[in-house]
């Protein structure tokens, strides 16, 4: 049985998530060494998606996943960001939040017109989106004290995922700060995006 030890120690996202793909085309067991938690959470979720068994320990400088191809191919089951509309569309709806404010203009009034529309859609009962997608500074609104976090959990307890660019929230110094969602990468963010059947900007 092949197998590969990837050291991602110390690089920045998308990479362990790329490199441990493209190590388990070539392998049967694949090793992945990582600095943090969310990138442990990273690697985890494409190697469960894709059907191998894995297990994490301490390493020295991070965390190594030791992932093993599973004897079976994965349950065909969409994952919730990526399946039909519930109310009987047929293509799935991702909003993209790439700021803390709605619009160009006063910041002021593209705060309160965000706080708007995230409230307006916890009323809705149809029409949902299956997923939001926060990066660059809308990272924000994931955050404890954040203006919709209220919002953004009560649409995260109806099903709808809510993805928070790690990179960004680096760069922001919020990282222990998240309140909801998940922490994630560019190339799952990357992908669901070129997955969807609609995809709204705010």
């Amino acid at each position: 049985m092949s197998s590969n030890i990837i050291d991602a120690r110390g690089l920045p996202c998308p990479q362990p998530v790329i490199l441990t793909r493209n190590a388990m085309r070539a392998a049967d067991e694949v090793t992945t060494l990582v600095t943090s938690a969310d990138q442990v959470a990273n690697v985890r979720r494409l190697a469960e998606k894709a059907g191998w068994h894995v297990t994490v320990a301490e390493a020295e400088g991070g965390f190594a996943l030791h992932l093993r191809r599973g004897a079976q191919p994965p349950t065909a089951t969409p994952e919730p960001a990526l399946a039909s509309t519930a109310q009987g569309g047929s293509s799935p709806t991702i909003v993209v939040v790439p700021s803390d404010q709605m619009g160009r203009g006063e910041p002021e009034l593209g705060g309160v017109l965000l706080r708007a529309f995230f409230h307006a859609l916890t009323e809705m009962e149809e029409g949902l989106p299956q997923a939001i997608v926060l990066y660059n500074s809308g990272v924000r609104l994931a955050v404890q004290d954040s203006p919709i976090v209220d919002d953004l959990c009560a649409l995260a307890t109806r099903g709808i995922e809510v993805l928070v660019c790690g990179t960004c929230l680096s760069y922001y110094h919020l990282r222990d700060q998240v309140a909801v969602g998940v922490v994630s990468n560019m190339y799952t963010i990357a992908e669901m995006l070129l997955r969807a059947g609609n995809v709204v900007t705010l």
